[in-house]
């Protein structure tokens, strides 16, 4: 079932990569077609037309992530880039932003978006968010922008996520959620997997998930409804500090390239 999910995202992204990447935009937000609209007039402007064409999402987790300047931040499901982009120019020349996607198209376009802006402080990895290919205690801020929803072990991903956060590190993640009196049936009812409806936790699973992984703080708030009993939701959550070990304590720059090399595809284009 876990391929049959993965093959199942793959093909409709790849199709949503290619219309970005030739101008026809994407066919496979979530199901009501939000997605770029929910960028300011003023961050699309700094991002190349086809990031922002290829703009899934249903939230904008970079606008309540309240990055800093040197942090290193990973998105999620990073599609064509454009939270990537958008967290790089917040983190400044310090800092470093990581993309994870499975979809060969997806990296593609984000790699070619990341050249079209200029950013050299980027990076995209290739591979599944239930096996982040990342060393624990290595990034600052976790975001995401309704791909968990589409994940096929979300314990898995919510673990995950836990690892490679550092101590006192944080998330930010916008997805869409379901309100705890609605079945898996009657989410069923409401959208497809794909278009990140029939997959989604409700409210209580979303939270249970993040504190059975270790993580605290949790808070999740709707923003609006995407569908009859559906929200997209901004999630919130900390890592709880270690006292033995100290907060700066993460690998440096040079072993994250060696932990993710193979698989990944950095500003030198893709291996």
């Amino acid at each position: 079932m876990t391929d049959q999910i993965h093959d199942m995202v793959r093909e409709r992204y790849a199709l949503a990569a290619t219309q970005a990447a030739t101008g026809s935009g994407a066919c496979c937000g979530p199901e009501d077609g939000i997605g770029a609209g929910l960028y300011s007039a003023l961050e699309q402007a700094e991002l190349p037309d086809a990031a922002v064409l290829a703009s899934l999402g249903c939230g904008n987790p970079t606008a309540v992530a309240e990055l800093r300047e040197g942090e290193r931040v990973l998105d999620l499901g990073s599609g064509g880039g454009i939270d990537v982009l958008l967290s790089a120019r917040r983190v400044g020349p310090s800092g470093r932003a990581f993309g994870l996607d499975m979809t060969d198209e997806m990296l593609a376009l984000a790699q070619r978006n990341a050249t079209d802006a200029g950013a050299t402080n980027v990076e995209f990895l290739k591979g599944h968010i239930e096996a982040i290919p990342l060393p624990a205690n290595s990034i600052d801020v976790v975001i995401s922008n309704c791909v968990i929803n589409l994940a096929a072990d979300k314990a898995a991903v919510f673990r995950e996520i836990a690892r490679v956060l550092r101590p006192g590190g944080r998330i930010g993640i916008s997805d869409i959620v379901a309100e705890d009196a609605l079945t898996p049936d009657q989410r069923a009812e409401r959208g497809s997997y794909v278009g990140c409806i029939a997959g989604a936790l409700s409210f209580s699973e979303f939270e249970r998930g993040l504190r059975s992984a270790g993580l605290e703080n949790v808070s999740l708030t709707s923003t609006h409804l995407v569908a009859d009993g559906m929200h997209s939701v901004i999630a919130k959550a900390t890592k709880p500090m270690s006292p033995a070990e100290p907060t700066h304590a993460r690998p440096a720059l040079d072993e994250l390239a060696l932990a993710s090399s193979g698989c990944g595809c950095g500003t030198g284009g893709c291996c």
